[in-house]
């Protein structure tokens, strides 16, 4: 049976990447504003590619508490910002202007806040030698880094993205840290074989409100899930309407997600069109941001086109080697993953196979190929094609329900249970669809849930979400040695 879209429910800079090359800059201030005692410290640090780069910049307060912030600095030999985060940022010639956002206005003593943005330029050379902050001029000294290899081995970059806590012990992050495509399976630090299984949020931009602290503290405790898929959709009134909004949302889940130990997987939602070309610029840009972002962290999983349809595998393929060298000129050890033909069927819904990848694979290390199913409406011809591609490719079923491919019906139980059986006796991780209050049966919450503050448990779930949680709670296997 052919899986149509799901209109209900889903709907750079550079021109390539050619590697990172990391340069420091460290400034003191001496003053924020009037009442400050001592002032702060600035560290601005960029990655930097063929025509483009982006910055990171950390600002740390030093002196008596502030509430609002003004960031000005010069940039040399014709740079320019394109897109910015975590800050309003203007720009009159070569002087540019970046203003606090309500939620990082307020840095108290000995506090610090990450901002950052990408940049084009003219010429390759050149940083920012002063600043000033709220009015105040400072000077300091830049004392760049030695170039990183551009393989995808290379250490991490040396980025300065936002603080993160560190990651709770006996968490899924803590235990298993940065993981790595290892033959045809997801592997752990120990470099053993494991299977993430978790949950996706619906769209963002309509179910925000599901996601909050009490939501996602019952993801990772009651649920005791290893994953939370951040699901933007870049059309149906996504990314493409307010880029830099979007892609706040996406770092502050992922933000939350790291907090909790939870891997978190960035999920560029493409559907319709489904040729991932459409958003070739689009997706450029937006990894650019968050792979720069987090390229510190070893608990985020890139996906990078979610249901390709309609288009020949080798575009898909020609898309993911662009758009892979701009997450890895940040992000060189992050696993990232690649739609497949069919909305992400391996090619068996558009009436092909995983023999197209198989013989045809995209060229770049430590990546996988997403699968999705839905219960109901794909079984065992489907379930037979991901058994024999499962021998020949690393997979991840970054998407599935437990209902029918309109995400509404009944809960087929039984496909289901057969479906998830085999992923986990062939260590294929999942992320079900949804995590969110949504009306229609692959929601895991009663309608109204999200309205509220009662999240644990299995009296706000329905069906679906019953059953899942009660998958996900059995206990994980994580080999360490």
């Amino acid at each position: 049976m052919r899986l149509l879209p799901r209109a209900s429910r889903r709907a750079l800079i550079a021109a390539g990447a050619i590697g990172a090359l990391a340069m420091g800059v460290t400034i003191a201030l001496p003053a924020v504003n009037a009442m400050a005692a001592s002032g702060c410290a600035v560290t601005y640090t960029t990655n930097q590619w063929q025509g483009g780069f982006t910055a990171n910049i950390t600002i740390k307060n030093l002196g008596d508490p502030i509430n609002g912030w003004t960031l000005g600095f010069t940039f040399p030999n014709g740079q320019q910002v394109t897109q910015g985060w975590s800050a309003t940022y203007t720009q009159s010639g070569a002087a540019v202007t970046a203003r606090s956002m309500d939620y990082n206005g307020t840095l108290a003593t000995n506090a610090s806040t990450g901002i950052g943005f990408n940049g084009s330029w003219t010429t390759a050379n050149g940083t920012p030698t002063s600043f000033t902050l709220n009015g105040t001029v400072c000077t300091g000294s830049t004392t760049p880094s030695s170039p990183a290899p551009s393989n995808s081995a290379s250490p991490r970059p040396s980025v300065s993205p936002s603080p993160s806590p560190s990651q709770p012990s006996g968490t899924p992050v803590s235990i298993n840290g940065q993981l790595h495509v290892c033959g045809v399976n997801l592997c752990n630090r120990f470099n053993r074989p494991i299977q993430l299984r978790g949950m996706s949020t619906h769209g963002i931009q309509w179910f925000a409100n599901c996601y909050n602290d009490n939501s996602l503290n019952a993801l990772a405790s009651d649920w005791q899930a290893d994953l939370l898929r951040v699901s933007m959709y870049v059309q149906e009134q996504g990314y493409e309407t307010n880029p830099a909004g979007f892609t706040n949302q996406v770092n502050n889940l992922v933000e939350e997600a790291t907090e909790r130990g939870l891997y978190a997987m960035i999920d560029f939602h493409t559907l319709t069109p489904g040729d991932p070309m459409y958003n070739l610029d689009r997706a450029k840009t937006f990894f650019a941001a968050v792979s720069a972002r987090h390229a510190a962290k070893n608990n985020v999983i890139y996906e990078i086109t979610n249901e390709p349809n309609g288009v020949s595998w080798s575009t898909i393929k020609n898309y993911a080697e662009q758009v892979i060298p701009v997450i890895r000129a940040n992000d060189p050890d992050a696993v990232v993953i690649v739609g497949t033909r069919g909305w992400s069927s391996l090619g068996v819904s558009e009436g092909g196979n995983s023999t197209e990848i198989i013989n045809n694979k995209v060229n770049a290390t430590n990546i996988m190929y997403a699968f999705h199913f839905y219960a109901a409406s794909h079984k065992d011809n489907y379930r037979a094609e991901v058994e024999r591609a499962a021998a020949a490719l690393p997979i991840f079923v970054t998407e599935f329900g437990t209902v029918t491919y309109t995400g509404g019906g009944a809960v087929d139980a039984s496909s289901s249970t057969a479906w998830l059986d085999m992923l986990d006796r062939l260590k294929i991780g999942y992320a079900n669809w949804t995590y969110s209050d949504a009306n229609e049966g692959s929601a895991a919450f009663k309608p109204g849930t999200c309205n509220g503050s009662q999240y644990a448990g299995t009296s706000v779930l329905t069906e679906s979400g019953t059953f899942m949680r009660n998958r996900i709670r059995t206990a994980d296997n994580f080999p360490t040695s």
